[in-house]
């Protein structure tokens, strides 16, 4: 069977959390090492379908197999930027599902008026950073000791994904 990637909608609430919680359970990738309650995951999609957040899921069948999102910073000043989270359940890695949903929420996150979309992404974390980089993401630090496993501290990258074609002329 083919996996479709599509927006989010209610239904897949706990598809959602299911596919979060096999990521988080690796406790090597997500700030969490297990999914919220169902009920926490459901208000977090549900304001995200009202707000029209750019979240997009990869679906085999009915299982979600894959998740991306961009939470879209708050403040008067970050209303342009937003923060990009992914993961893609293990056996379906390495497939092109993490491109196919990072393309179609980027292309929404730019229609929306999306200016810059960053992420944090481990530094050990080969893979993920190819794809990023390969989808004009640039790194532009490095976080010491950002995340704390159960293996010790590890380092992150900040990477972000920049549209410059909207920069006003300087002075303006």
């Amino acid at each position: 069977m083919s996996v479709e990637v599509r927006e989010i909608v209610e239904r897949d609430v706990e598809g959602f959390r299911e596919a979060l919680d096999s990521v988080a359970r690796e406790k090597r990738y997500l700030a969490s090492f297990a999914a919220p309650p169902v009920e926490d995951v459901h208000q977090f999609i549900a304001s995200g379908i009202a707000a029209n957040v750019p979240r997009f899921v990869a679906v085999d069948g009915d299982r979600v197999v894959g998740w991306i999102g961009i939470r879209p910073g708050t403040s008067i000043t970050e209303r342009h930027s937003g923060l990009l989270g992914m993961g893609i359940v293990s056996e379906y890695r390495g497939q092109g599902i993490g491109e196919r949903l990072l393309a179609a929420c980027v292309a929404k996150a730019r229609g929306d008026g999306m200016v810059r979309i960053s992420l944090h992404v481990r530094s050990d974390n080969a893979r993920a950073i190819s794809l990023y980089t390969k989808a004009g993401f640039r790194i532009e630090g490095v976080m010491s000791r950002a995340m704390r496993f159960e293996d010790g501290f590890h380092d992150a990258l900040l990477m972000s994904l920049v549209d410059d074609s909207s920069a006003p002329e300087v002075g303006t």
